[in-house]
């Protein structure tokens, strides 16, 4: 569930270090770690090439090294300059007792399983000369590789590509995993990624504080709803979906079933007149309800039946959004209880001109507020984040805090982070996802397990999961309209499954 950011991995090195245990040692359980997957891969006859940078990844490779030629295996390491004196990393090369190759004469053959240790996932400056030319070279070998941490060119901290980057088989990596490991493109660069144990005890992670996460049902399944025997409709959580014109209507609905599917007891849309005849000639389990002008709509609302609300998928941008919303958060407590209000789409895209606007009302409100930007409404509202210039992670997190929200940024390694707190990197994205309503989806499911009262963070991260499941599990050909009808069986999988541990 946690993941480590470059510093947090040192750190957590370090805090063994002073438990006692020798920076070497650590060295030499991480290259037995990636020997052991070494060994799966390339049978017992394949050539082994290492290449070794000048720091602890290369420090890796030599321990590694000297692990397979004990072995007797066809075993040759290839450096790119010598691991500084004194260092974890020269103790690891005198254990090596074999000449060492320039990396600059390494030519790979399709048939070596090469071993990547040049640079691990603390590279802060692009990949040049001797390290790029090779990385290259290897990348057009059809060579099988393996990383050790992070393929060479990758940073572990935002997935980025420094100049150049290994295209990596399967990469190993200690502890814990990095965020580099899940942001795109990194992602695509590692392979499978295999996590071994080199001796860092898991109370380590008290001293850190991390706040990464990888997304996945261990991280919000102990707050998932679970509905008691004398529940009632209105107990177990009610959504409203507020609608658009009558040429719109097709986003809110798809919101409103959504929400429905993922346990929400009643879901209602309020649209106005001739949108909600609309809305009734489609819908059955769905309840409609009429209501033309936006007073009207925050007096529905301000008696607090519903615990959550959607509001922007279909409506249309503009000003009279904008002071709907605004009326929306100014409901207090004594009126509308500790409701989520979930603003996606049209919502995110009206207030562009005047954010600080929205952010004050979202600090100022007793809702809790979550925002589901695609990338060019996140550019919208947040333009001086929206550069690639930081890690998405940090951009998100910046994002959250600034505005007060739950920001959750779609995309194929969706990121949702807390202010001040948590943030999750999504693994089980697909591009199935990238067609037109799919948003919509994910802002009605998040609204039926917040009207659960399932806390807001686990709230996104639990239907950012489930969403992604849900397109997977149809496959090819879907549209967003299929997504709400396979999240029973998401559930049902995800229910079976906890059933199994217990």
């Amino acid at each position: 569930m946690h993941l480590l950011s470059t510093q947090d991995m040192a750190r957590a090195d370090r805090l063994t270090i002073e438990n006692g245990v020798a920076g070497a040692k650590l060295m030499w359980n991480a290259a037995e770690a990636v020997a052991d997957t070494v060994r799966k891969v390339a049978g017992p006859d394949r050539p082994i090439r290492i290449l070794c940078g000048p720091g602890n990844n290369g420090g890796d490779g030599y321990a590694l090294g000297a692990i397979l030629a004990s072995e007797w295996r066809d075993v040759t390491i290839f450096a790119l300059g010598e691991p500084a004196p004194g260092s974890d990393a020269s103790w690891a090369l005198s254990k090596w007792n074999c000449p060492v190759g320039d990396l600059s004469d390494y030519r790979p053959a399709h048939s070596d399983l090469i071993v990547d240790a040049l640079f691990g996932a603390g590279l802060s400056r692009p990949l040049d000369g001797q390290a790029a030319a090779v990385v290259e070279r290897v990348n057009s070998s059809g060579a099988c590789v393996v990383a050790i941490d992070v393929p060479s060119g990758i940073g572990g901290d935002d997935g980025r590509i420094h100049g150049a980057a290994v295209r990596a088989d399967h990469t190993v990596t200690f502890f814990r995993g990095k965020p580099g490991h899940w942001l795109y493109p990194g992602r695509a660069h590692r392979g499978e990624l295999h996590l071994k144990d080199i001796g860092i005890d898991d109370s380590v992670l008290n001293g850190i504080g991390s706040r990464f996460r990888l997304n996945g049902p261990l991280l919000w399944n102990s707050e998932w709803p679970k509905p008691k025997e004398e529940t009632h409709k209105y107990e177990r959580g009610a959504v409203a979906v507020l609608s658009g014109n009558r040429l719109s209507t097709g986003a809110s609905r798809l919101s409103a079933r959504a929400a429905a599917r993922m346990g929400a007891g009643a879901v209602t849309i309020i649209a106005p007149k001739e949108a909600a005849s609309i809305h009734a000639a489609h819908l059955t389990a769905i309840m409609v309800h009429q209501a033309e002008e936006a007073d009207e709509v925050i007096e529905r609302l301000s008696d607090g039946r519903e615990r959550a609300v959607v509001a922007g998928p279909g409506y249309g941008v503009g000003a009279p959004l904008c002071d709907m919303v605004l009326g929306l958060l100014a409901l207090d407590r004594r009126t509308c209880g500790h409701r989520t209000t979930v603003l996606d789409a049209d919502v995110l895209t009206s207030f562009r001109d005047e954010p600080d606007v929205l952010f004050a009302a979202i600090r100022n409100s007793d809702h809790r507020v979550v925002l589901t930007p695609h990338d060019g409404e996140f550019a919208r509202l947040f333009p001086d984040l929206s550069s690639n210039d930081r890690p998405k992670t940090v951009r998100v997190a910046d994002a959250a805090d600034r505005s007060g929200a739950v920001v959750l940024l779609k995309g194929a390694d969706t990121v949702i982070a807390e202010p001040k707190g948590r943030i999750a990197i999504n693994p089980n994205g697909t591009p199935l996802l990238a067609t037109a309503g799919s948003g919509d989806v994910l802002a009605g499911m998040i609204a039926g397990l917040c009207a659960q009262s399932m806390p807001v963070f686990e709230a996104c991260c639990a239907a950012a999961w489930c969403h992604a499941e849900a397109g997977s599990s149809f496959g090819p050909g879907l549209i967003a309209d299929d997504l709400p009808e396979q999240l029973p069986d998401v559930l049902r999988r995800l229910h079976q499954r906890e059933g199994d541990k217990e």
